[in-house]
Order: structure tokens, then C-alpha cells, then sequence
């Protein structure tokens, strides 16, 4: 079963079509810059572009950044407010023509990893997977359960969210070494760790691609593993997402 997979990203829009039976992408990677201030609308006919490139007609899954509950928006950490309170697979099921069905995007990485990736073999405990980019991401999972839009990079460190120190975009807006940025996010994993003593920790989203400059500098109870699916596996579990409801 082939669906067309999409993952709403602060600075990129990416899409590929899944065979949601193995986890394999069918097609290249197609990817459109986020539009500046991600508002519903242009974020909407950008997707409609990606429809449009693979002539793809069928359920759409859509990762997306922030609280979905129903396909409708409850938060708004890296994209416009105005998205607050839309339902999302409306709005862009309106402009596609087409079926849409929208999941938190970390839990989107996550449900991928857990089918196909780095936590395929962890069916009891507590798995959490963290996206690191724009900003962070969670998805939370015990005895292989899904506990949906957890949000954990708004947790309070020093008076801020999380991710305003330990993101990717944090490392690159504060100029720091990958050392120098490991210890920020050491701290952000001791938080996560007396909050949750999870049995397993999978890092993914973009800064996935480079764990082998930090992941050694990272100490933690937990077996730490970075995700194997890398940046696709938002597309891949979006796909999934849109499989299961259709």
C-alpha cells in the first residue's frame, strides 16, 4: 500500500510516497522550502505542490509541528499562531482535493522508528524518541504504546523551554561547537530522565545526521541510540498515520 507521506518542518516541507507495508520510500524525497511565517494558507498550497509533483491521488499523512488532537491545531511553538484552533486535514484536505490525515510530527518520526527503525525491537518499557531541529520534539511510547502530543522540548531548563537551549537552531543561533552543545542538551536529557526513566532514548530529526560528533559526549541510564531512519522517518510515519485511519 502506497500513501503519500508529508513532514511539516520550520524550514522545510518534504514529501515522498511510502509502501507503508515495509517502510520504504517509493520515490525520492521531494522538499519545498517552508513559506516565511508559515501561515495555514501558503503552508497548505505548498503541500498542494508536493501533491502535484508525484500526480498522487489518495489518503495524505501529514507530520506537523505542534498539539493535533482530531486533526485540529492546539499549539503554535514554531509556526504562525493563526493555526491555533484550524482544523488542520480541512484546511488542507480543501486546497489538495484530497484525504488528509495530520499527526504531531515527532510522533509521526517516532511511530516510524518504533515500526521500522531504531526502536523495532523494543515492544515493552518506555521509549522515548526526541527530534532534534527547529526545535525538539518528543514521542513517547510504553510497551510499545504511543502516548500521542507530548511536547516534552517546552519543559522549563533555567527559565526557558528546552529547546531555546538545546535545539539544533540553539546551537546554531549561540555559534556553538558540537561539544559545547552536547552539554546543554546532557541537561535537557537528566530532566528527561528523572521525569520518565525510560528504557530507551532514540535521537532523530535533522541533527540526527551528525550524532556521531555528540552522541558520545552524552551520558544517560538509558541505552541512547540515533535514530536509523534519520530525517525521512516523519514522512515514513506520517504515511502510516494516514494508512491507519483511512
Amino acid at each position: 500500500m502506497d500513501i503519500l507521506g508529508i513532514d511539516i518542518g520550520g524550514s522545510g516541507i518534504k514529501g515522498a510516497i511510502v509502501n507503508v507495508i515495509t517502510g520504504e520510500l517509493k520515490t525520492e524525497r521531494y522538499r519545498l522550502e517552508t513559506p516565511e511565517g508559515a501561515k495555514p494558507k501558503d503552508v497548505a498550497e505548498t503541500v498542494a505542490q508536493i501533491v502535484k509533483k508525484f500526480s498522487y491521488q489518495g489518503p495524505v499523512g501529514m507530520g506537523f509541528p505542534s498539539v493535533v488532537i482530531h486533526g485540529v491545531c492546539y499549539s503554535a511553538a514554531n509556526i504562525d499562531p493563526s493555526w491555533i484552533g484550524t482544523n488542520i486535514n480541512e484546511l488542507v484536505g480543501k486546497v489538495t482535493g484530497l484525504p488528509v490525515y495530520t499527526v504531531n510530527d515527532a510522533d509521526a518520526a517516532g511511530v516510524a522508528e518504533m515500526r521500522f527503525g531504531a526502536g523495532c525491537k523494543f515492544d515493552r518499557g518506555v521509549v522515548i524518541m526526541l527530534t532534534i531541529g527547529t526545535g525538539i520534539g518528543s514521542a513517547v511510547f510504553t510497551d510499545g504504546h504511543l502516548v500521542p502530543n507530548t511536547e516534552l522540548g517546552h519543559i522549563e531548563i533555567r527559565g526557558k523551554d528546552a529547546e531555546r537551549r538545546a535545539s539544533d537552531a540553539a546551537r546554531k543561533r549561540k555559534k556553538l561547537s558540537w561539544e559545547e552543545w552536547a552539554k546543554r542538551f546532557q541537561e535537557y536529557l537528566e530532566n528527561i530522565e528523572k521525569l520518565f526513566s525510560p528504557d530507551l532514548i532514540i535521537l532523530g530529526g535533522g541533527a540526527s545526521k551528525e550524532s556521531e560528533r555528540f552522541i558520545a559526549h552524552l551520558s544517560t541510564r538509558a541505552k541512547i541510540v540515533p535514530a536509523q531512519l534519520l530525517n525521512q522517518a516523519g514522512i515514513i510515519g506520517a504515511a502510516i498515520y494516514a494508512a491507519e485511519q483511512d
